[in-house]
């Protein structure tokens, strides 16, 4: 029997086999569950994560009651939604004070809503009876903002797969505001885009799309036009009731003594993505003495921050500190000097919309803070800003001077062409020596928008020295039209140059501006204290960049570049010479760049002629100098063309990469050479033959720009 029993329990054959693996491998996949399968997924909050905390937003609402942008209109009773797509802050801040205007003035209950709250599909259930308004960014080469990418890609791929395209938008009303640069080639195209989709299919423009022009500095007077058309239809064609405003806020700011001070926020990071104290090793002056301006190079120590891994081509945002001068006068116009460490609570009024500007901070905390990390307090007050403002004021003739800037466009212009009128200025300006004691802080903080990180390309490569970061950062200020001896300054560079050895304000008889930083040890030091030189440190966090070499060593590299625009290309050239050191092959490059001048501004001037020297035949180096006395004025646009047959071999003979990093406007410029005086010129091709190449080789990121302005 026992023979008998081991007999019938061993496999007989191929078929007994297979059928013992299968459910070896069934009990196998079983006993795993939850261990190799079936886990957790841990990114899976990013799934519900504001995609534009990727780059350091601010955080979402913990309690969205749905993502039926429809469903929460008719929860808050709300009669129009005004939606913004903001990469910066501006369309967001138009969008909040757009709103607050319009249920002030009008009495229609105004909700702002982030596209990225909600599902796009939602926005064509919008009934007829409402109303939506759309403010959209556009940046870089015709991209959305991160908070848009969503709607924007749902509309064209909607737009797409419909052959022939239905009315799903026939009841949605809606009136749209765009804002660009007309210096990028692009200029405007996603609020064009959204328009063109949502008039195919059915919807109803009640006024023609609105733009903003940043190349004009018009922004904020483009912006208050465009309301003043939008107000004058409400008037005349909807017939809403304008009443007087009257200000009601929409959160609370309430001091509580009881709360403890180790509870209260002392500027800690509002997103997601927080940003790191990263230690400066050092900072070095890269403009020769002779030079009125200021270019640093930086050097950052990541190596006791393990989390943070930067890529060769990736940008640096870094976080300023409002400078303390600005801060103590606004203290001192608000009358609250004494108040300054006061512990706050800020909190949003139920039924208004004051979640979004109640997320600007983190509650508790103090009106110092508030004022010194996060509100942008330097920032030039806009014209109708004023007329809000002026209900406040202390005297009769400080209301009459706002009410006269804000009503006036030419004396508002005629003004800030002698003047910079950030809050506490004009506070001092139309008051003088009078407080304004009964100007609410729940105005302020919905009123000014949130400080926001400034993004400098990194110049040092990952593969060379993957835990130091190198930063170049032109240090900015731009002097008053109409009065030279006032500038307004950079609010991160100058901020940055403050934490120097021996820092100096660009105009040598200028006084640099303080700064004290409650979040990290030290951001004054002293020169002759060790100590705190090596405690300096900034406030940072990375955003990915697709501004990266080709994977293919020897491809051959054009870099064009002017000014700080060289920072990159120091890291490309970097790597490139590392490879060199350990044998590898690299492909032939040359190098344009631009300054003013030979003996002043020729960043790293020394380290390219040693990677020159270094590299061989296999670099080229082109300069062009705007204002080198005794030469021809020449840009990094005027150079391509006289190496014209050069860039023809290496892009597209030998199939390179091109890579442009500075203003957007020089790189518009270098384009349209490329198209026109090179491709057609050189190779002969006809205009359509050589601009559809170039935007083949764009769409297979063989050219790629990063840039600004």
């Amino acid at each position: 029997m026992a023979s008998l029993l081991t007999l019938q329990t061993q496999p007989a054959g191929t078929a007994d086999y297979v059928a013992l693996t299968f459910l070896s491998l069934v009990g196998a996949t079983f006993l795993s569950r939850g261990i190799l399968w079936d886990q957790p997924d841990p990114y899976r909050h990013l799934l519900f994560e504001r995609p534009q905390l990727k780059n350091g937003g601010t955080a979402a609402s913990q309690d969205q009651q749905t993502r039926n942008i429809a469903r929460r209109m008719e929860e808050t009773n709300s009669s129009i939604v005004v939606f913004w797509g903001s990469q910066s802050g501006t369309a967001e801040s138009f969008a909040h004070r757009l709103a607050r205007e319009i249920t002030l003035r009008f009495g229609q209950t105004t909700l702002t809503a982030d596209l990225s709250d909600y599902d796009p599909s939602s926005v064509a259930e919008i009934p007829a009876s409402k109303l939506a308004i759309f403010i959209l960014s556009t940046y870089g080469e015709g991209d959305p903002a991160d908070n848009t990418v969503d709607f924007w890609d749902w509309l064209n791929s909607n737009d797409r797969n419909q052959e022939k395209p239905k009315k799903q938008f026939s009841d949605l009303r809606y009136f749209a505001f765009g804002l660009g640069n007309s210096n990028y080639k692009f200029y405007n195209k996603v609020i064009d885009r959204v328009v063109e989709v949502l008039d195919t299919h059915g919807a109803n423009a009640l006024l023609p799309v609105s733009k903003a022009n940043d190349a004009n500095g018009t922004t904020q007077e483009d912006f208050i036009s465009w309301k003043e058309k939008l107000f004058t239809f409400f008037r005349e064609s909807l017939g809403f009731k304008q009443q007087e405003m009257v200000y009601q806020p929409t959160i609370t700011v309430d001091s509580d003594d009881t709360i403890e001070a180790s509870a209260l926020h002392r500027g800690d990071p509002r997103h997601a993505s927080n940003p790191t104290a990263i230690p400066i090793s050092g900072i070095r002056q890269l403009f020769e003495p002779t030079s009125d301006r200021h270019c640093l190079h930086i050097d950052l120590d990541i190596s006791s921050t393990p989390d943070l891994v930067y890529k060769t081509g990736d940008h640096l945002a870094v976080w300023p500190s409002n400078p303390d001068q600005e801060v103590n006068l606004l203290l001192q116009m608000l009358g609250r000097a004494n108040e300054a460490d006061t512990p706050l609570n800020i909190a949003a009024i139920e039924g208004a919309d004051g979640e979004d500007i109640s997320r600007k901070v983190l509650s508790p905390t103090t009106l110092l803070v508030l004022l010194r990390h996060y509100l942008e307090i330097t920032a030039q007050l806009p014209r109708d800003i004023l007329a809000t403002l002026a209900p406040f004021a202390p005297t009769s003739e400080a209301k009459t001077f706002l009410n006269s800037l804000a009503t006036n466009k030419e004396a508002y212009a005629d003004f800030t062409k002698r003047n910079h009128l950030t809050l506490a200025r004009v506070l001092a300006a139309s008051s003088g020596a009078a407080q304004w004691t009964s100007l609410p802080l729940s105005y302020i903080l919905e009123t000014l928008p949130s400080l926001q990180p400034r993004y400098y390309s990194i110049s040092s490569s990952s593969v060379v020295t993957p835990r130091k970061i190198a930063l170049t950062v032109l240090v900015l200020s731009t002097p008053l039209a109409d009065n030279a001896a006032v500038s307004i300054p950079g609010l991160t560079s100058t901020y940055l140059l403050s934490l120097a050895d021996t820092p100096t304000p660009n105009n040598k008889n200028a006084v640099l501006p303080t700064y004290t930083n409650t979040l990290l040890p030290v951001t004054n030091p002293s020169p002759s204290s060790e100590t705190t030189k090596t405690n300096r440190k900034i406030l940072a966090h990375l955003r990915r960049s697709t501004f990266k070499l080709p994977r293919l060593t020897t491809a051959p590299l054009i870099l064009i570049a002017a000014g700080t625009g060289l920072a990159p290309f120091r890291a490309f050239l970097s790597e490139r010479r590392q490879l060199l050191k350990i044998g590898r092959d690299i492909g032939p490059m040359i190098l344009f760049f631009g300054c003013r001048r030979p003996d002043e501004d020729f960043i790293y001037k020394a380290e390219l002629d040693e990677m020159k020297a270094a590299f061989g035949d296999k670099l080229s180096l082109v300069t062009a100098f705007s204002r080198d006395p005794g030469s021809k004025r020449a840009y990094v646009q005027d150079a391509i063309i006289e190496h014209k047959e050069t860039l023809v071999d290496l892009l597209v003979e030998q199939r390179g990469n091109l890579y442009i990093c500075g203003r957007a406007g020089m790189a518009r410029e270098v384009e349209r050479r490329v198209t026109g005086e090179i491709l057609q010129g050189v190779k002969g091709w006809a205009e359509k033959e050589s601009e559809e190449w170039v935007r083949g080789i764009k769409r297979r990121n063989k050219w790629q720009e990063d840039v600004w302005g």
